[in-house]
């Protein structure tokens, strides 16, 4: 294994590699397309919050002077509901049927919630049974939020709740961090799109569909995608096509081994890429380049070591671009003995059960997606150990 890299020692240069794509630059976006998105500058507020004095209850605006002692008959001068238009002023001696978020007419200077109160005579009065102080169940304008302060801040990923206050301040754009930028290419003459009948030798599309949704899940943006045959030619092609596309980062699978037809290799080699073998399964064969600019992290075409290096190499620096919190990580006992192959760390596809522990889903085998499918873990299984039995402790990733 001495020819192996060292899963710590690869992921530290990749994250190397793509910690330029920290420094975002900002763009404005729609509200309606802000979730998900981290706010570039504080967001100012326009608009107090509440803009005016409004009602907190269903009841009757009053002044608090006019109910004592309680409790107090008092004439309805009118009624205000929650609509456009200023309500006219309320005058002593009287009170007036308001609606829950109601403007608060002026002079009113507190409201009586309807279950404190009860109808006197033929409804043209009220009586009122406890006295209220002055302010209770008054929404001062800006008692929320005077407008100048800062709504949101800066550097916060906007979630329902950020854009509700950012709509109650009267706001339709937000200034935003651009996304990440990323190309997905799958590689090889045996694929064609997932749906397509097979003919002999081909098979569907598996790493652009989990790599394109695996990049989105991330928070970053797909900007282009491709699948192409075995031809280094039309690789170039691709590879133009995703930077003329604005591409910051470009993510192959496929054409990376040491054999025929390895069109990654055959194109990136020249121009200085790093490929080789890490010291892990599955996931072993990986490559690294720059062209025109832009990183590329290739990984290989067998569909879970594929989605297994993503998660491992460029999940980790897309997430805390992105403002999202790492992959969450758990120690539990394992259900079943396993065994491992030694000086290369083991990623097991595996499942939580009932009662806590981490059984082994499937075989060790790269080309395996329905077990990775019908797990949700990884289980971790470090250089140094060859076997493990059940009960033993062991670090998962929780997918």
């Amino acid at each position: 294994m001495a020819d192996r890299i060292p899963v710590d020692e690869h992921a530290r240069f990749v994250r190397s590699l793509l910690a330029p794509l920290g420094a975002r630059p900002s763009e404005v976006v729609p509200l309606g397309e802000a979730l998900g998105r981290i706010t570039a500058s504080p967001v100012e507020s326009p608009l107090d919050l509440p803009p005016f004095r409004n009602s907190q209850m269903d009841g009757f605006a009053v002044r608090a002077a006019d109910l004592a002692p309680a409790p107090v008959t008092l004439p309805i001068a009118g009624e205000v509901a929650a609509a456009p238009g200023s309500p006219a002023p309320l005058a002593p001696g009287t009170a007036v049927r308001i609606m829950t978020g109601a403007m608060v007419p002026d002079g009113a200077d507190a409201v009586v919630p309807v279950e404190d109160t009860e109808p006197d005579g033929d409804g043209d009065g009220v009586r009122i049974l406890r006295g209220r102080a002055a302010g209770e169940y008054v929404r001062e304008a800006g008692s929320d939020l005077p407008a100048g302060a800062d709504v949101l801040p800066a550097g916060v990923r906007l979630a329902s709740r950020h854009l509700a206050a950012a709509a109650a301040s009267g706001l339709t754009r937000l200034l935003v961090r651009e996304r990440v930028r990323v190309a997905v290419v799958s590689t090889g003459s045996e694929l064609v799109p997932p749906g397509e009948q097979l003919g002999p030798g081909e098979i569907p599309d598996v790493n652009g569909v989990a790599l394109e949704a695996a990049v989105r899940a991330t928070g970053a943006v797909v900007v282009h995608s491709a699948r192409v045959r075995d031809d280094v030619g039309r690789l170039r092609g691709e590879l133009d096509a995703a930077i003329a596309a604005g591409a910051e980062l470009v993510l192959t699978s496929g054409g990376i081994s040491k054999g025929a037809y390895e069109v990654v290799r055959e194109l990136l080699e020249p121009l200085g890429a790093w490929v080789g073998s890490i010291a892990m399964q599955p996931g072993g064969p990986q490559a690294t380049a720059v062209y025109r600019g832009a990183p590329v992290i290739a990984f290989p075409g067998n569909p879970v070591s594929a989605q297994l290096s993503f998660e491992l190499f460029v999940a980790p620096t897309l997430r805390a671009i992105a403002g999202l919190p790492p992959a969450r990580t758990e120690r539990m006992p394992l259900a079943d003995p396993v065994r491992s192959i030694p000086g290369k760390r083991q990623f097991l596809r595996g499942r939580r059960t009932d009662d806590g522990r981490a059984l082994p889903v499937g075989g060790p085998g790269s080309h395996l997606v329905a077990a990775l499918a019908a797990s949700d873990l990884l289980i971790v299984i470090p250089e140094d150990v060859e076997a493990l039995d059940a009960g033993d402790p062991v670090d998962t990733v929780v997918l």
